[in-house]
C-alpha cells in the first residue's frame, strides 16, 4: 500500500545518507563527514516525526553516526 511504500522510501533515504556518512569517516574527510552527518541528522529526525522510525532508534542511529564521525583525528 501507498504507506508502505512511503516509508521505505524514506528509510531507503537514510541509508544512503548513512553510507555517505560512513564513507567520508572511511576515507577520512571529516569536513565532508560533517556536512553529511548534519544532512543525515536531519532527514533521520524528519522520518522520526513522520512515525517511520521510534524516537529511540532514530536518536541511536544519529547517536552511531556522530561518535564515528567525532573519533575522527
Amino acid at each position: 500500500n501507498k504507506k508502505c511504500q512511503g516509508n521505505k522510501a524514506i528509510k531507503s533515504k537514510i541509508k544512503t545518507y548513512t553510507k555517505r556518512v560512513e564513507a567520508a569517516v572511511a576515507a577520512g574527510d571529516k569536513a565532508v563527514a560533517q556536512a553529511e552527518l548534519k544532512a543525515a541528522s536531519t532527514e533521520i529526525d524528519k522520518a522520526c516525526s513522520k512515525g517511520v522510525y521510534h524516537k529511540a532508534t532514530a536518536s541511536r542511529k544519529i547517536s552511531r553516526l556522530s561518535k564515528a564521525v567525532n573519533k575522527m583525528a
